[in-house]
């Protein structure tokens, strides 16, 4: 059913017209509420034309709940997690993007998959956001998501954080 809805939505798309994707995605999102990936799709196409326009043509708000309520209606779909996860840290919201990102490696470990390319990226990111909001890296509030980040990075290498550190020790 959601492939069918989506159908104009993602033919704009293709044809160079993501404000109409958009505005389509948004009319069906409100006649059919239920229907997680038209929220998601929403929220992802109306990030795309922030970014596209360098401005918040779509307030940053709306596509927030937009991701929230797509998670809320399919609370399976671990895509919606990261991606929600993403937007949040592009928004410069790192504590929720932290949140989510580990709520999303906890469901991998659950699924027992490793650090994955979400992860791995997401731990680049979030030290990127860390260095803007703080260049010494130094405030207390922002160590635990270093940390998080490092060991996310060494586990998208294929290392456990202790045996990271064991090699790094090493002469």
């Amino acid at each position: 059913m959601s492939e069918e809805l989506m159908k104009t939505a993602i033919e704009m798309f293709r044809e160079g017209n993501l404000e109409g994707a958009v505005a389509d995605l948004e009319e069906k999102a409100k006649s059919h509420p239920d229907v997680a990936e038209l929220h998601h799709t929403y929220a992802e196409f109306a990030n795309m034309l922030n970014m596209e326009a360098q401005e918040d043509i779509i307030p940053g708000g709306k596509i927030m709940m937009s991701y929230k309520k797509a998670m809320e209606l399919d609370e399976e779909k671990d895509e919606y997690i990261a991606d929600f996860a993403g937007f949040a840290l592009e928004c410069r919201r790192v504590p929720i993007a932290v949140k989510e990102f580990q709520r999303y490696a906890t469901r991998l470990e659950l699924a027992d998959i490793p650090v994955d390319d979400v992860l791995y990226m997401a731990a680049r990111n979030i030290v990127d956001a860390i260095e803007i909001m703080d260049p010494d890296k130094s405030n207390p509030m922002v160590q635990p998501w270093l940390q998080q980040a490092l060991k996310w990075s060494v586990g998208g290498l294929g290392y456990a954080p202790a045996d990271a550190a064991e090699l790094l020790s090493k002469e």
